[in-house]
């Protein structure tokens, strides 16, 4: 699953490469974590939300518990209650650069980047929805990860050709879902020395 991804682009790059109207004054990092902002395209704009699907948890005495951000939806869990109405009514799309998954042993893993091949900025497959916690809200749909993933992890992020983009935003839940499949272009892979949970103040 994916808890990382880098957005190196300008949300005025965003909204030419989209043709989407871009925010004014918009918020967000290059690096993204769950529970932060980072750039979607929805309703005809870009604009920043906040990575995950606020998931209320409460305590084994019941006491409430700050909310969990859910940040990816499976696409085998995209009929479930929790993602439907969102997957029906309000599909986006997320742009980034590259995404990163752990790689190593437990306790010394590194980061591993995935982008599309010759390309500085794509789209992956988003939901989102407004929340009473955080405002508006993403998560990123997941599928099988493809052959250049697998001796790194099983799943990976909806990768969307441009013609498919529309397709997304705006067909039938039918046609969206037709494009949940494992990645089937040629991917660069940036295995670096970088720590996955890099020490704070860095």
């Amino acid at each position: 699953m994916c808890n990382l991804y880098k957005m190196r682009s300008s949300i005025a790059e965003v909204g030419r490469t989209f043709a989407v109207q871009a925010a004014v004054g918009a918020n967000f990092g290059v690096e993204v974590y769950p529970g932060y902002p980072g750039l979607v395209v929805a309703q005809g704009e870009v604009r920043p939300m906040t990575w995950g699907f606020p998931l209320a948890l409460k305590s084994k005495h019941g006491q409430q518990l700050k909310p969990k951000p859910v940040n990816n939806a499976r696409e085998d869990k995209l009929a479930t209650p929790f993602w439907r109405d969102s997957f029906i009514k309000r599909r986006c799309l997320i742009p980034i650069s590259a995404w990163a998954e752990a790689e190593g042993e437990k306790g010394r893993m590194t980061r591993t980047w995935y982008s599309l091949e010759g390309s500085d900025l794509f789209a992956v497959g988003g939901l989102w929805c407004p929340t009473q916690e955080w405002g508006d809200a993403y998560s990123m749909v997941m599928v099988d990860g493809c052959a250049q993933m697998a001796d790194v992890h099983d799943r990976m992020p909806v990768v969307l050709a441009e013609q498919d983009c529309r397709v997304w935003l705006e067909g039938s839940p039918e046609d969206a879902f037709s494009l949940c499949v494992p990645c089937p272009f040629p991917l660069a892979v940036d295995r670096t020395c970088e720590a996955w949970v890099k020490p704070r103040g860095q």
